[in-house]
């Protein structure tokens, strides 16, 4: 893939990802409502566990948009494929595969790790 292509899959990545979140803040019913945990499972239970699962998602997302925004800067400056941790150069089969990646797998499990 040249710049030009990575750019094009990162934007489009990252047009996708804000249009999940953006999903997943659309809030179905009043916000203001009460939600509690019963004794049993009720209407209340299930949209707190709705509202957990839904903002352990856009979370998860938030941080792999956080990626692709990186990615484009990186792309923009000439340092894409260049490993924010260590410096060394990302390999081409890891940024063919995540094109948003912006740590060598090295880097990447020691940060996963902590």
């Amino acid at each position: 893939m040249d710049d030009r292509e990575i750019e094009r899959v990162l934007e489009a990545c990252r047009d996708e990802l804000e249009e999940e979140i953006r999903h997943l803040a659309d809030v179905p019913r009043d916000p203001t409502a009460t939600v509690s945990f019963g004794k049993r499972i009720g209407d209340g239970t299930v949209e707190a566990v709705e509202r957990i699962t839904r903002t352990s998602a856009a979370k998860s997302l938030a941080t792999k948009l956080r990626g692709v925004e990186r990615a484009l800067a990186k792309l923009a400056d000439g340092t894409h494929g260049v490993c924010d941790g260590c410096g060394t150069p990302i390999p081409r089969e890891r940024l063919e595969a995540m094109p948003w990646a912006v740590l060598c797998v090295s880097c990447a499990e020691a940060r996963a790790d902590r």
